[in-house]
């Protein structure tokens, strides 16, 4: 008979198990920070989708180079190599910023298959003497948002979001010029999303200069990240996050993305990938609280797709409803006969 202490370790073993619906990447050197926005860009449906419509060989962008990655990761575990060269990656082991490589990725992608991350900002500057506007638009990958050093506190990304779209006024020192005045005036600045993405990024600027120990230092405070934002009327739900582990000086990238395909999360640490459990979110709608997410990827929610399938569902359950009231009725009209 088998012990009862073997059969028990066995048991913790198979549970403990996991065969994952996706395969990691085996890169050269430290270069997690690549593979953490590479995976990110792979499960993104509408990219994906993009890069294998490219059939150009295009050397001046990177799309041929993607696809035939992400081909290799629909299969078995993918290399880097190639795409490291392309990307001018000389020294493997040098830490890197994921953030960086994922808007140069972007902007060495085809605009077809980039345009889903990118929007467009307003920066309005108006004269509180003669109250001339300026305006100036610009696109965008990413948002960064500044974290604040809070010791005992949480940072919270909803709180960061109207920070960052929240008008100040500058005066004294920092005073811009005027053209109609000609002169340097005291003005009000306002920053609105004139397009939003459907893909929204944002970055959580961890890494701040510390002015009395004159360096960069990592800030480790407490995030909260809410499963839903809100913003200029749309609606975007989060699918994937990047973490950074570890200081400037040592520190390991992963990444948490939700798959449009099983609509699971997963975990994704170079060539290693797994389902995440328990559960990211938990019931309700409670913020993920993080000390290492980094950058938060956004998915703008389909509302009318959304509208539809609850009227479909609603409709479904009408007849349903109907079906059980047409039953009852017929039954109550059915004669009754009895046998004396």
């Amino acid at each position: 008979m088998m012990n009862h202490d073997l059969v028990e370790m066995l048991r913790e073993k198979l549970d403990n198990f996991t065969i994952s619906d996706y395969h990691g990447l085996n890169s050269p050197g430290l270069t997690c920070y690549l593979n953490s926005v590479l995976q990110v860009l792979f499960m993104t449906e509408d990219f994906r989708e993009a890069v294998k419509r490219c059939c150009s060989e295009d050397s001046t962008t990177i799309d041929p180079q993607l696809r035939r990655l992400f081909a290799d990761l629909q299969k078995r575990t993918a290399k880097t190599k190639y795409l490291t060269e392309t990307l001018g990656i000389t020294n493997v082991f040098e830490q890197r910023d994921a953030a960086e490589y994922f808007e140069k990725i972007l902007g060495l992608t085809s605009p077809e298959a980039a345009k889903i991350f990118k929007g467009e900002l307003n920066h309005r500057t108006t004269c509180l003497k003669c109250k001339e506007r300026n305006d100036s638009r610009g696109f965008f990958w990413i948002l960064p948002l500044a974290v604040e050093d809070l010791r005992r506190q949480t940072y919270s990304v909803e709180n960061g979001l109207k920070a960052f779209f929240k008008g100040e006024k500058v005066c004294g020192d920092n005073r811009v010029y005027c053209s109609r005045c000609d002169k340097k005036r005291d003005a009000d600045f306002e920053c609105e999303m004139t397009q939003s993405p459907e893909i929204l990024t944002l970055l959580l600027k961890r890494f701040s200069f510390d002015y009395k120990r004159r360096c960069y230092v990592k800030l480790h405070c407490n995030v909260d990240v809410p499963k839903t934002l809100h913003i200029e009327s749309c609606k975007y739900d989060l699918y994937a996050l990047v973490n950074h582990f570890g200081n400037l000086t040592g520190g390991h990238y992963t990444a948490q993305i939700k798959s449009f395909e099983t609509h699971m999360w997963y975990h994704f640490n170079d060539d290693v990938v797994n389902g995440v459990i328990p559960p990211l979110f938990g019931a309700g709608n409670n913020p993920l609280r993080s000390r290492t997410a980094y950058l938060l990827m956004y998915r703008k929610a389909d509302i009318l797709k959304t509208l539809m399938k609850a009227t479909s569902s609603l409709s479904a359950h009408m007849q349903m409803l109907l079906l059980k009231e047409d039953v009852t009725r017929r039954r109550e009209e059915r004669p009754s006969y009895r046998i004396y």
